[in-house]
């Protein structure tokens, strides 16, 4: 038998034209769409960049800086004026903390951000405590820094002067991580062979799924005040946090059960013929294989919840969609409406690209995204 010369692979051709080629004119339809996008981005783009950048003021005292009078004694705006955006980004960012006392929620930030760091290190070996620190000493820390304690020489600080993006990222956080494990026990409930647990899951998720999340805010600011006994207080922003947790909850409920019931029944029984209980079961093998399926979904689910924090406004908590608002009413700089509104929503992009970057890097390694 006559052995063959092995070859070399083809080469892979990766010129911008054919990529051009391949993905923007591959048939004449779709050069038709590429040619009339391109025709919309000429007609929009460059009057957004002249309005945005060229024209734009970035320094000045006040807002006589950003408009003027033209001959017939009409005022005329200049471009952006991101002046604006100066003067308020104290209140947009913290709301009504006291500037001296900022420095807690910078320090709490910053705990933060360098703990969620270190998951990001490939070779970093203690990921599981600092895991535990994030769940269990950091919620206590984190508390103390940003309402105070008297015998800790740190002065209190009411939670209704907490606001602007401070407040919009610790409400997304909070409703983030407790949403999760809330969703995982309401699903594992869904699923139970218990009756009385199945039913109580099934009408629990169906309640709270059922009416809107303004419904469920009104109801933990206004209504519940009524039921609880006189003398006892909670807290506004506490009322809140579990509201929006619960919403989340019952939201994130099914999607873990969409996960469990992707699963193929051999997974259960090759975990129960090892011995493995109920919940070793769960917590060793399905449980671990069902999140990583729905991870897409989880990561919406957190999307949407982030985005719903705009909702405490109604409830006269200043998140800092509710700053930017507020902004606008002051006579001094009344008539600013775009560069604050695309401050807020550049802050909420920011924040949930991120997250749905992340879930995609999360995807890759697991290796539960799509194959090309």
């Amino acid at each position: 038998m006559e052995i063959q010369a092995t070859r070399k692979p083809p080469k892979v051709q990766t010129s911008i034209f054919i990529w051009l080629k391949d993905n923007l004119f591959s048939t004449w339809y779709n050069s038709i769409f590429t040619l009339f996008g391109l025709y919309i981005l000429y007609l929009v783009l460059p009057p957004i960049f002249q309005w945005a950048i060229l024209d734009a003021v970035w320094t000045g005292e006040d807002r006589l800086v950003c408009e003027w009078y033209d001959e017939n004694k009409r005022k005329e705006r200049a471009g952006a004026c991101w002046l604006y955006i100066k003067v308020w980004l104290n209140f947009f960012t913290y709301g009504f903390y006291p500037d001296e006392l900022q420095w807690r929620v910078n320090l709490t930030l910053l705990i933060l951000v360098v703990s969620v760091a270190l998951f990001f290190i490939p070779n970093f070996k203690k990921k599981h405590y600092v895991g535990i620190f994030l769940f269990v000493a950091y919620p206590i820390i984190a508390f103390f820094l940003l309402h105070g304690n008297e015998q800790l020489g740190l002065e209190n600080v009411k939670t209704h002067k907490w606001g602007g993006a401070f407040l919009t990222v610790l409400l997304g956080l909070i409703g983030i991580i407790f949403a999760l494990p809330l969703g995982i026990v309401l699903a594992l409930g869904r699923r139970s062979k218990l009756p009385v647990v199945k039913a109580l899951s099934i009408m629990f998720i169906e309640f709270w799924r059922g009416i809107p999340l303004i419904t469920v805010l009104f109801f933990a600011a206004v209504m519940f005040p009524l039921f609880v006994p006189q003398g006892v207080e909670i807290d506004n922003l506490l009322r809140c946090i579990v509201g929006l947790t619960i919403f989340g909850g019952a939201y994130m409920a099914e999607v873990v059960r969409g996960g469990l019931q992707a699963l193929p029944k051999g997974q259960y029984e090759a975990a129960q013929s090892i011995g493995l209980g109920y919940w070793r079961m769960m917590s060793l093998v399905i449980m671990p294989q069902a999140l990583r399926i729905v991870i897409p979904g989880i990561v919406n689910t957190f999307i949407g919840l982030f985005k719903d924090t705009t909702l405490v406004s109604i409830i006269s908590l200043m998140d800092l969609l509710l700053t930017v608002f507020t902004s606008m009413s002051n006579p001094d700089w009344m008539g600013f409406p775009f560069e604050g509104y695309i401050f807020a929503a550049t802050g909420f992009f920011i924040f949930c690209f991120a997250l749905s970057r992340y879930s995609l890097s999360v995807e890759k390694k697991l290796m539960v995204s799509h194959h090309k």
